[in-house]
């Protein structure tokens, strides 16, 4: 399996478990004038990004909140680059769900984790 197939069944596991994911593309091209355009969050986040719905408790009871949800795909032994490491650990210790995810079953840990 390559790194897009799994990217491609993560998005559409994700729906199955209630969250909205997108894919993230991190880049730049150059426009047609030679200047240069940045695309996506930000260098190292993640390939897949999104919200996964809790509801919370007592204080928030019938209230469902939005986490944040950050997904590095990655396959065989490719590994996270610093900046990809850096950007799950935020978005972990902020509170949202972050995770390399090689196989699907990944995905479902980290969003049992909370």
């Amino acid at each position: 399996m390559t790194e897009t197939t799994l990217l491609r069944r993560l998005l559409v596991h994700g729906s199955t478990l209630g969250m909205r994911l997108f894919r993230n593309n991190v880049g730049r091209a150059q426009l047609a004038d030679g200047r240069y355009l940045q695309y996506g969050l930000c260098v190292g986040s993640s390939d897949v990004i999104g919200w996964t719905p809790v509801v919370i408790g007592p204080e928030h009871i019938g209230r469902t909140l939005a986490l944040f949800t950050a997904f590095e795909c990655k396959i065989g032994r490719n590994v996270t680059t610093v900046e990809q490491g850096a950007f799950l650990n935020v978005v972990r210790t902020s509170g949202g769900i972050a995770a390399v995810v090689r196989r699907l079953a990944d995905a479902d840990a980290a969003v049992r984790s909370l």
